[in-house]
């Protein structure tokens, strides 16, 4: 039985996630289950990814009871993903995500920041449901996150507020995606680790795992102490990939930062989620005010 053709079920979404180097589909049942995966890498689609998502897409839709379309997609972008600019897809800027989608698929779309769309995954179905204060960040080939205060997620003046791969963690080092210096993303990302090494951020040294480690805490730490968290859920290939080591390390590095009396008991832990994390997070955006 494909998800959401039970009986008295209800209909469930189709989830996009368009990270910095791959493209997932799947079919989200109202109770995170996920139905078949499809996958595209963005480098082989260079001048056609809108319509090699929209195949892929249109794929599930046809085999499935869907009402609605949650897409998280790296940024930055407009409010409410109305234009999306993702810095790893050159070809995307001010590319008008939402609207094309809508009228490629005939379904209601909502769009938000990869990392953002996985904050509220984690309060939906992850290890933040019943907690109104935390971080959601990812660390995998690039950096990104999501702060929920007061249970909600928090937008900024043009809905990229969480953007944490962009503080500066080291004065004048390694040149951004941003235009900038010494970014979190430019010093501990998956690429920035395979660019530094010149071997794939798997097979990084325990030196170059315990540095990424070090920067994410260092990040968070100032985080915490700036705007009143402790929880810290942390997914992504090279933070889950590196294991516990690197939730110590970041953690204590963190309380070094943090050291004011309300934050200094800040934690970085993994999230549950794991690989099915950023489609969760697609599908919390598609059901976002809706229970």
């Amino acid at each position: 039985m494909t998800p959401g053709e039970g009986a008295g079920e209800r209909p469930a979404c189709l989830a996009i996630d368009i990270g910095a180097s791959k493209v997932a589909v799947a079919v989200v049942t109202r109770q995170g289950e996920l139905g078949d995966v499809g996958r595209l890498e963005v480098a082989a689609h260079p001048r056609d990814l809108f319509a090699a998502v929209c195949g892929l897409a249109t794929a599930h839709l046809e085999r499935s009871r869907v009402d609605r379309v949650g897409v998280g997609c790296a940024g930055p972008m407009t409010a409410g993903g109305e234009a999306v600019s993702p810095l790893n897809i050159p070809a995307w800027r001010d590319f008008p995500l939402r609207d094309a989608l809508a009228r490629e698929l005939g379904l209601p779309v909502a769009v938000e920041g990869d990392a953002r769309a996985l904050a509220l995954g984690e309060g939906r179905f992850g290890a933040a449901q019943g907690v109104s204060d935390y971080l959601s960040m990812v660390v995998s080939t690039g950096v990104g996150g999501g702060l929920v205060l007061d249970g909600r997620l928090v937008g900024g003046r043009t809905g990229n507020a969480g953007h944490l791969g962009h503080l500066v963690v080291v004065e004048g080092g390694a040149p951004c995606r941003c235009g900038g210096r010494g970014c979190l993303e430019a010093e501990a990302s998956g690429g920035a680790i395979e660019r530094r090494t010149g071997r794939p951020a798997r097979e990084a040294d325990d030196g170059e795992r315990a540095r990424a480690a070090e920067l994410v805490g260092r990040a968070v730490g100032a985080l915490a102490a700036t705007l009143d968290f402790v929880r810290c859920f942390v997914a992504g290939s090279v933070a889950l990939g590196y294991g516990a080591a690197f939730f110590e390390r970041a953690t204590a590095s963190a309380r070094e930062v943090a050291r004011l009396g309300y934050a200094r008991d800040v934690a970085l832990e993994p999230s549950p989620l794991g690989a099915a994390g950023p489609l969760l997070g697609a599908a919390a955006v598609a059901w976002r005010g809706r229970p």
